[in-house]
């Protein structure tokens, strides 16, 4: 089986480039969309010359892929930071179409994740999973029984539509999805864990078409294993729960690692 993808995003600092590099992590974020971990194209320059420098004294380990975090980005914008920057794939964080995410492909020889925002009420979004019985009738249990699993099976074809609607659309156009908690400022980056139980139907349409299917939001080393153990994703994407005080932590990226590396070991 192969090993979870780990994504260490929002990095802002050589040093803590420099010390995370040796715990092998697979995938490396800047933000160069509007957030408190923004950065800019010559900061991620100097940074990328750091993994290099590493890479080339340590040339038996492999360098990690260099992600640019863009919101809505126009092309224009892509060029100038990828002409400073020489990022390796380009992950978009808002409404970007099908089409869009095929002219950054084509256009920049680069990998394209989408990110699809998980939240509740809104059509365009997948719908929050649960199944509430109405006892106001007082139904005998049997009958609630039934009600409850013709609930929960429509409940499930809906959500596993929504997956269809959302995603066939970006295949072949896409190299990954990743599913992140909606954020109504920045689209994502909140901290906040969304409902688990909403991953399923999505990962069954992706894995039935080989399209890697990422997960972020509010992972740490506390709750990453159970994520990891209960739906087996092809990848994780942490920023916010391996931070102290909205810094960096050394030791909580490497206790993230380990978190996930051990669920790996296992299988």
């Amino acid at each position: 089986m192969p090993q979870t993808a780990i994504k260490i995003c929002g990095l802002q600092s050589v040093e803590v480039i420099k010390s995370i590099l040796p715990l092998q992590v697979d995938m490396i974020g800047f933000v160069f969309a509007a957030s408190r971990r923004q950065v800019q194209p010559s900061a991620v320059r100097q940074m990328l010359a750091a993994v290099k420098e590493w890479g080339s004294l340590n040339k038996e380990l492999r360098q990690p892929k260099a992600v640019g975090v863009f919101v809505n980005p126009s092309l224009e914008e892509l060029g100038s930071v990828l002409r400073e920057a020489e990022l390796d794939v380009v992950q978009l964080h808002g409404q970007e179409s099908p089409d869009f995410c095929r002219r950054v492909k084509e256009q920049f020889s680069v990998e394209v994740i989408k990110v699809l925002s998980m939240k509740k009420g809104n059509d365009t979004e997948p719908a929050e999973s649960g199944y509430q019985a109405d006892n106001s009738s007082e139904p005998t249990q049997g009958h609630q029984t039934h009600q409850a699993d013709q609930a929960h099976q429509t409940n499930q074809a809906h959500q596993t539509s929504q997956a269809e609607k959302l995603l066939q659309p970006y295949l072949g156009a896409v190299d990954a999805v990743l599913l992140d908690t909606y954020d109504p400022i920045y689209g994502g980056g909140s901290g906040v864990a969304f409902d688990w139980t909403l991953i399923r139907p999505y990962q069954d349409w992706a894995q039935a078409r080989q399209l890697p299917l990422m997960i972020a939001g509010g992972l740490n080393e506390e709750n990453v294993g159970r994520l990891v153990s209960g739906y087996l994703p092809d990848g994780v994407d942490v920023s916010s729960g391996v931070e102290r005080n909205g810094v960096k932590d050394t030791a909580l990226i490497k206790a993230f690692v380990e978190r996930v590396r051990d669920y790996d070991d296992k299988e």
